[in-house]
């Protein structure tokens, strides 16, 4: 997808549709009053005679624009100025860009950055902008026997009014962009059952993703007998009873002026399907434990995002990816194993399997001596119970790095809430 920005006349923007936003009440933005001029007052008049209700969310499409570059024009209601925010902003955004998704278009140009948001300025506006087209044409066919058709949208041109706001827009949209391909990453591994996304899955696509990078991802896959020879014998016990071998995958990315800088690590927890093992789940709803890997898809998703975006940091991006099944050769309620710590643990239920697999994981993290570690995943439906759908639950044993984390999630729209670990619940 191609997000190009305009600051010419946007009446003579030569696109298939011109997308206008527009408020409830008052003047019209900047672009959309000059697009009215070019009209002979065509968006006034349909607001005017109540053809259009500008209210949060509403789309109208006019499939003709006399006087205008474009084929079709179509407005965006705001709704309120007072309570455009944040929220508002983003929801007139995917009204808007769910409608393009089902027009026989392949080029649009959109009006958004003129749109006053309390303290979001253009850079962030053009971001958001790219950020909804991606979630508007996601799709997930693969495995359809008649797919269903697929948006054509492959262009969005950004209209701004300011040509001082140009370069904020083209680095807004770029990370946007960004964003928008590591999100469809993340949703399509999770989305992929059971049976294709496996332990080796994932690390060939670690594999591809370093290949494709030019060389800024670095990628190591620790097999079992690497990691029988490591000693990470607790990630080892959750896959034995499994046909699929289990898999550490460590994707290195160097981006910082000095290669000796500390890097930020992200963990994911990496269960590609979860019975539970001997302590067997019911089998009610078991088929949605294909997104037990969750937290693995989100760590490779950030890692497609941090390709694009080149950040100067180093980060380290650690997989631990296994199937947890009952068999024969399936660890027991009861048994003892060892860490790679060197700790043993006794297993009185074998579908507590993520802490197994994230203990070896971020005790391999210790070598990199990082500056911090996250690690993601999907430990416990208890967190809906505590938390309800509307926040991730977030543990630290840092209050600083949770304060930038509560941060990044109230700016991401992916909010967590900080559950507090008292001092006796931390180690030493």
């Amino acid at each position: 997808m191609e997000f190009p920005v305009q600051t010419a006349n946007p009446a003579k923007a030569e696109t298939a549709c011109l997308v206008v936003p527009v408020f409830k009440e008052g003047d019209l933005l900047p672009t959309a009053a000059k697009l009215d001029d070019a009209s002979e007052r065509l968006i006034g008049q349909l607001i005017e005679r109540g053809d259009f209700d500008a209210k949060a969310g509403s789309v109208q499409l006019v499939p003709f624009a006399p006087g205008l570059g474009a084929d079709r024009l179509m407005l965006v209601g705001l709704g309120e100025q007072a309570k455009c925010h944040e929220r508002a902003f983003i929801k007139a955004l995917d009204a808007a860009f769910t409608a393009l998704s089902a027009l026989p278009v392949e080029d649009v140009a959109v009006a958004f950055t003129d749109v006053p948001v309390p303290d979001r300025a253009c850079d962030w506006k053009a971001r958001m902008v790219a950020e909804s087209a991606h979630r508007a044409v996601y799709r997930f066919n693969e495995f359809k026997s008649e797919p269903a058709p697929v948006p054509r949208l492959a262009r969005i041109t950004l209209l701004v009014s300011e040509g001082g706001n140009a370069a904020a827009a083209r680095e807004g949209a770029r990370i946007g962009d960004a964003v928008g391909q590591g999100v469809a990453l993340t949703r399509t591994l999770g989305n992929l059952p059971g049976n294709v996304c496996t332990p080796s899955y994932l690390a060939k696509q670690a594999e591809s993703m370093g290949k494709e990078s030019s060389g800024a991802l670095a990628v190591e896959i620790l097999d079992e007998a690497a990691l029988e020879a490591l000693g990470a014998g607790s990630l080892l016990s959750v896959g034995r009873g499994s046909e699929e071998p289990t898999r550490l995958i460590v994707m290195k990315y160097q981006g910082a002026e000095n290669p000796e800088e500390a890097p930020h690590v992200l963990v994911g927890k990496g269960i590609t399907f979860d019975t539970g093992g001997i302590s067997l789940k019911p089998g009610e709803s078991m088929d949605e434990m294909k997104f037990d890997m969750c937290g693995a898809a989100s760590v490779f998703g950030t890692a497609k995002a941090v390709l694009a975006i080149k950040p100067k940091l180093n980060l380290v991006f650690i997989v631990a990816a296994a199937e947890n099944m009952p068999d024969g050769r399936a660890t027991k309620p009861g048994d003892i194993i060892k860490t790679l710590k060197g700790l043993t643990v006794e297993v009185l239920n074998t579908d507590a399997e993520g802490r197994l697999v994230l203990c070896d994981a971020l005790t391999y993290a210790e070598r990199f001596e990082p500056a911090s570690v996250v690690d993601i995943a999907t430990l416990t439906g208890a967190a809906i119970i505590a938390l309800g759908h509307h926040a991730t639950g977030l543990l630290s044993n840092d209050d600083d790095l949770a304060l930038d984390l509560l941060d990044a999630g109230e700016a991401a729209w992916d909010r967590a809430w900080h559950m507090q670990t008292p001092p006796r619940l931390r180690c030493a």
